[in-house]
């Protein structure tokens, strides 16, 4: 299968879940046009109080659509945009990516920067969904499983259906990490 964009989405204000859309234009260096969470510098509320000039490595956050079917299989009905995510994936294994990954998607560039990181607010949208996005796997390890989050490193246009192309950094590969 072709890894491709299902959905794309935003929203202006911090709203927990983003509206679906045609398109989406991501502006080089900052994020999704007209979205809550663009900037040069952190958006996130929490960020932003512990220092607003932290640079922004949640530009665009990703999640791959094949999750969806999973948190049924756990009892939670979730759709694109349900989480938040700008980009919602299909045929792409994003949590295996490493730092620096360039996702050529259309004619524009994510660079994948780390792990979303779900906070206490997705049990908000739906009771117990945290601990379907966020597992505990022994031993202290923490599994993530809410997508990822990148930088625009070449802006344009993003729409359902594009092609996603990868290209992985140079070695040695680092794994990804919340951000």
């Amino acid at each position: 299968m072709l890894a491709r964009v299902v959905a794309v989405h935003s929203s202006a204000s911090h709203t927990f879940s983003k509206e679906t859309r045609g398109s989406i234009s991501l502006l080089e260096g900052l994020g999704v046009d007209g979205d809550a969470h663009c900037g040069a510098t952190v958006k996130h509320r929490s960020r932003v109080a512990a220092d607003p000039s932290q640079p922004n490595l949640r530009q665009v956050h990703l999640i791959h659509g094949e999750l969806f079917e999973t948190l049924k299989e756990g009892g939670h009905l979730v759709a694109p945009g349900d989480l938040g995510e700008n980009i919602t994936t299909q045929g792409i294994d994003l949590l295996a990516l490493p730092v620096g990954s360039r996702l050529r998607i259309g004619e524009t560039v994510v660079t994948v920067t780390g792990l979303r990181n779900p906070c206490q607010q997705i049990n908000g949208f739906q009771s117990g969904l945290l601990k379907q996005v966020v597992r505990n796997a022994g031993e202290g390890k923490v599994v993530r499983l809410a997508g990822v989050m990148g930088i625009v490193s070449r802006g344009g246009r993003v729409a359902a259906g594009d092609p996603i192309d990868v290209e992985l950094p140079p070695h040695p590969h680092l794994p990804l990490t919340r951000v």
